[in-house]
Parts: C-alpha cells; sequence; structure tokens
C-alpha cells in the first residue's frame, strides 16, 4: 500500500520551524485561504500531558500542528511541557495567565484543568486531544481509530505465520481500547474471510479487558510485555502505550520474524532508525491539520464546540505505508484492505466500539 496522509505537507512544513517558531512571527508566509490574517497579538499555547514533548504520540503531533499553524497563520505558539502529574494543573493556569486567545491541551490527564480553566475564562478558547470536555468555549478533538485499527488487524492477520498477534495498552482508557477494539475486529473478519483462526493476544472486546503496562514512558515495561507476547507465539504487536511501544520495537528488533503497529504517528519516522525494518505499519492520527483546521476557524471567527472527529473519510485516520515490510504484504492483501477501507468510508462496514467518538 502506498497511500501518503496529508502529514506529508505537516512534515515539510516543520524542517521551516526546527530551529524557533518564535523567528516566524512576523515573517511567516501569507496565509492560506482557510484563514484571515490574524491580528498581529493573537497567540496560541499548548499544554502537554505528563508524557512530555517529544513522546512519539499525541503530544508530539499536537505540537506540529501548532507549528504548523504558525507558518501557516503568521501566529505565535509556544508549547508548555508537563513531565510529572503535579504540572498539570499549574501549566495550565500559567497558559491561560499568557493572554492568548487559544489554548490546546493534550490528554485525558488534563481534562478536569481544562473544564476549570474554560469555566473562569469564557473568552479563551481550548482545544483538547483525545478527550471529551463539555463545555461552550473547549473543543473536543477525538479520533475513531478503530476504524484504522481495523485495517491494521486484518493486515496483522494476513501476515502471520505464526497464526498468533498479539497487543497491550499503557492504560485501560477509551483513546487507548479504541485501538484495541478495532485491531482485533480486523483479525476476526480476516479469520471470517480466509476461514482460518488466527488468535489475538492481549485484548478481550467483549470483556474490555486485556494487558496493560500501568503507565505510558516505562520503555523496559514495553520491552517485557512484548517479548512475554512473543513467548507465546505473536509475530505481529501492536503497542498502544506512548512511549512504552518503543520497548516492543526493541524485543521484535531481537526475535527474527516479529513486526510492530506503531500507533499515533508514523513510527518509521519517529522511531530511531534501528526500529524501522520491524515496523509493519502504523494506525496514524492526524492530530496535526485538526489543529490547524481549529485554529484556521477561530482566526475566522467560526469556532465552536462540537468535537471534531478524525474519520477514515475525513482524513483524520489512516494506516502508514508498510515501508521495508512491503515485501510481506501480498497483492491481494493490500487490495483487500482497499476494498475494506471503501467499505469503512462508504458506510456499508460500520466499526464500532464502547469507546466510538461521537
Amino acid at each position: 500500500m502506498t497511500r501518503r496522509t496529508t502529514r506529508t505537507r505537516t512534515a515539510a512544513l516543520l524542517t521551516v520551524v526546527a530551529a524557533s517558531v518564535a523567528l516566524l512571527v512576523g515573517c511567516a508566509p501569507a496565509p492560506e485561504q482557510t484563514a484571515q490574517s490574524p491580528e498581529s497579538d493573537y497567540c496560541a499555547r499548548m499544554v502537554t500531558n505528563s508524557g512530555g514533548l517529544e513522546d512519539r504520540s499525541f503530544n508530539q503531533s499536537s505540537w506540529e500542528g501548532l507549528q504548523s499553524a504558525a507558518v501557516e497563520f503568521g501566529i505565535d505558539v509556544d508549547a508548555i511541557v508537563s513531565t510529572a502529574e503535579a504540572d498539570l494543573a499549574p501549566n495550565l493556569t500559567q497558559a491561560v495567565a499568557t493572554g492568548c486567545e487559544f489554548i490546546l491541551t493534550v490528554g485525558f490527564e488534563l481534562a478536569d484543568a481544562t473544564l476549570e480553566q474554560a469555566g473562569g475564562n469564557p473568552n479563551v478558547h481550548f482545544a483538547i486531544v483525545d478527550e471529551q470536555v463539555d463545555a461552550d468555549n473547549v473543543k473536543p478533538i477525538v479520533f475513531d481509530t478503530a476504524q484504522a485499527a481495523y485495517l491494521a488487524g486484518y493486515l496483522a492477520a494476513g501476515v502471520s505465520q505464526t497464526g498468533i498477534v498479539g497487543t497491550f495498552g499503557g492504560g485501560n482508557q477509551p483513546p487507548v481500547t479504541l485501538f484495541m477494539d478495532g485491531y482485533v475486529d480486523g483479525i476476526a473478519a480476516y479469520n471470517t474471510t480466509h476461514g482460518t483462526a488466527v488468535t489475538v493476544l492481549g485484548w478481550n472486546k467483549t470483556a474490555q479487558d486485556g494487558f496493560f503496562t500501568g503507565d505510558f514512558d516505562d520503555i523496559n515495561k514495553g520491552k517485557s510485555y512484548a517479548q512475554g507476547l512473543i513467548d507465546q507465539g505473536a509475530d505481529v504487536i501492536m503497542p498502544v502505550a506512548g512511549q512504552v511501544g518503543e520497548g516492543a520495537a526493541a524485543a521484535a528488533v531481537e526475535n527474527d520474524g516479529v513486526a510492530i503497529i506503531w500507533v499515533d504517528s508514523d513510527g518509521y519516522d519517529t522511531l530511531p532508525a534501528e526500529y524501522r525494518a520491524v515496523l509493519l505499519t502504523s494506525v496514524l492520527k492526524n492530530t496535526q491539520d485538526a489543529v490547524v483546521e481549529i485554529i484556521a476557524d477561530d482566526l475566522n471567527g467560526t469556532f465552536e464546540n462540537t468535537p471534531y472527529v478524525g474519520t477514515l473519510a475525513n482524513g483524520g485516520v489512516e494506516i502508514a505505508d508498510f515501508h521495508d515490510q512491503s515485501a510481506r504484504v501480498s497483492a491481494d492483501l493490500a487490495d483487500e484492505l482497499e476494498q475494506i477501507r471503501a467499505a469503512i468510508i462508504a458506510g456499508t462496514l460500520i466499526v464500532t466500539g464502547p469507546s466510538t467518538p461521537q
């Protein structure tokens, strides 16, 4: 599969802002038609969750989106980095105190603080990634990752040589388990279509229970959990655990024939190069373009609190290229994936679960 997502535009833009976003204010190119020229003092701030900025996950992709908005609209942006739970509320208070018109928060850990600050600052517009917060001035940014994970599960079952695949998460939370729901449903669909019996370890959709490391930071835990799955025969593993997933990639490198499915961003681009050979694909959330779109609306005076839900149809979710693993994916399997993708977009195949965003 050679489909490229809209992340290509973002990747190109980021090369321009690598040194410092601040240098772009006042000298950025004229904005496209998606937004009017901002006032000179318009600014946006982002507060990360406790995973930090370079988490190879939603903090990093959200920041890339904010940086892209800085280039596209000539606005001032900055990120306030949280490294522990105790940082969250104070960092959000600091962000609001800057007087910026737009505040972006990332993850469920910031839900309560975002709701509190939104209530106390009704003239400030907020957006929160991967969490639903109900307030007039808060825009949730959520993703129906089960749709893309369904494709990834079907793919995993199709390339598995052992007939056993696996997954694990960082915590039993809707943004995590939604990936896992789609993954196991895709595997089940492959079994139905091909009369196979590929087994998935690590998640039971009916019970909504499975394997969880309990955090999103400890890479050693990820390696241990992945090795446990490998020891049980799994040869394709999808970690849904932020930086913890890097440990799964390390385990795959040490075990011949094992492949990894990354999540949120394209792991081929964001993980160390030593792991590229074991990356089968990635389940993508296009947080970058969602952030740019919402800031454009804010600049145009059309900001509203209806959740942005990323889907296959609007490009909010997708699976990445197969990169170095392309030889494992037959032309027939790639064609099946395209047909499934089209059916999900058309609405003739419904992928759903307890955590499906509305």
